[in-house]
């Protein structure tokens, strides 16, 4: 067997790990857990929720690795993400109120890109202003479209990235996107509000 022993491969770890070697899943877990916490942290923004939810996801990693229901498909951290998503899903299902969560500490400024600011942003306390407003916006979207904006303009995704991350057809996260925006637009009216980004 010729593992790459210096640096090796998610797939080298769960195999070893299956075959019995309980620090490589340490090791995958170490690996990968900056990026789980913060995809679970942008989502359900409270964090000990989040400390819930990344513990329950690495508890089913390890009980799915050990029932071999794990195929590898060179994809590790999208089948982790997976399966973060959908015990996310299901705490929204069991938690109809999103009104439990803690809107604090969620001080990610979602839409700070200079994709938005091109030419003339001098005026700090506007552009400042903007991005207040559009983060309580986002935050009063339901879930499954919360989520999609934040994935494309937060970490950037693509609509195919953001499908696959998300476990749904590219159809499905493309009307996510379409429906968040009309939400934000009829939440803007309703309220009176004028974002401009120049």
């Amino acid at each position: 067997m010729n593992l790459r022993q210096n640096n090796p491969t998610d797939y080298d770890l769960v195999k070893q790990y299956i075959d019995g070697n309980q620090e490589c899943i340490d090791k995958l877990i170490n690996r990968h857990k900056d990026r789980v916490y913060t995809y679970i942290y942008l989502i359900v923004k409270n964090h000990q929720l989040t400390e819930d939810i990344f513990q329950d996801t690495f508890i089913k990693v390890i009980r799915s690795l050990r029932l071999g229901k794990y195929q590898d498909n060179g994809k590790f951290l999208a089948w982790v993400l997976r399966i973060a998503h959908n015990l996310i899903i299901d705490h929204f299902r069991r938690e109809k109120q999103s009104k439990t969560f803690s809107k604090d500490d969620y001080e990610l400024d979602i839409f700070n890109s200079n994709k938005f600011c091109e030419g003339n942003c001098e005026d700090d306390l506007i552009r400042d202003q903007i991005h207040d407003d559009i983060r309580e916006l986002v935050k009063e979207l339901p879930a499954d479209q919360r989520e999609v904006v934040i994935l494309r303009h937060y970490k950037g995704l693509s609509f195919k990235d953001i499908a696959e991350e998300t476990d749904v057809s590219i159809n499905t996260a493309l009307g996510r996107m379409r429906y968040a925006l009309i939400n934000m637009r009829k939440i803007m009216e309703e309220r009176n509000m004028s974002l401009t980004f120049h």
